[in-house]
């Protein structure tokens, strides 16, 4: 089991990503990960994910998305899409891990992915925050699904950040009680997750503002008109 306890492994200097008096709260990351099976990598590697990701400050959810059913073969009303949306509007950035399976994502993480809408009636659950990627895979290391999870990020106007992790051979690289064993592959999950909580300080409370688009400002200006002249009829 790596030790974490190390000179390191360093706190996140919060004061120095985040204006004094806006770090009012841990930063919330969500994780989502794309194997059901009882011996699943991608969850095993969420889990070491939200250990590190506590350990530099953060507040943590993992959804588990057993009994998720398909996209549209259920109401948004279903108790476990109810439970995804919920985390994902209370999140301020998630991780998403999928195992790579016929050279691509797994349906389960995109079935996640596609419960989650762009909008909310006036809230939009994805817009401005901040994502992290990793995939697993039986085989050599390949980046197919990163490069996957990388278009939806931003097809979910996410702040997608830089860094990413690949875990090639995962069944080699994790201990009978599903821990991640001390390698380069532990070490870059944990630049991972140091780059995603500093991210998430730096752009957290600026994300309305970082995303505000002019098409929907006149958009919304177009609608208010709209309602105004129908009144005056």
């Amino acid at each position: 089991m790596p030790n974490l306890v190390t000179e390191c492994i360093r706190p996140i200097d919060k004061d120095a990503l985040a204006p004094l008096g806006q770090m009012t709260h841990k930063p919330r990351i969500l994780l989502l990960y794309g194997s059901l099976r009882e011996r699943s990598f991608s969850r095993f590697a969420a889990m070491e994910a939200a250990r590190l990701l506590e350990l530099f400050g953060a507040e943590t959810r993992i959804f588990h998305a057993d009994g998720l059913p398909l996209p549209d073969d259920a109401e948004a009303d279903h108790p476990k899409v109810a439970e995804l949306r919920d985390l994902v509007t209370w999140s301020e950035g998630m991780v998403w891990c999928s195992p790579e399976r016929h050279g691509a994502m797994t349906a389960v993480l995109k079935a996640q992915i596609d419960w989650i809408p762009l909008a909310l009636g006036a809230v939009r659950p994805t817009q401005g925050k901040t994502l992290a990627l990793m995939q697993v895979s039986g085989g050599s290391q390949s980046f197919n699904a990163l490069n996957q999870m990388r278009v939806l990020g931003r097809w979910m106007r996410m702040i997608t950040i830089p860094n990413q992790s690949s875990i090639p051979k995962a069944f080699l690289e994790f201990d009978e009680a599903g821990r991640m064993k001390p390698s380069g592959l532990y070490d870059r999950i944990v630049d991972v997750m140091e780059e995603l909580v500093k991210f998430t300080l730096m752009t957290r409370e600026q994300a309305d503002y970082l995303v505000d688009r002019y098409s929907e400002r006149k958009e919304s200006a177009e609608e208010l008109m709209a309602r105004v002249n129908q009144r005056s009829l």
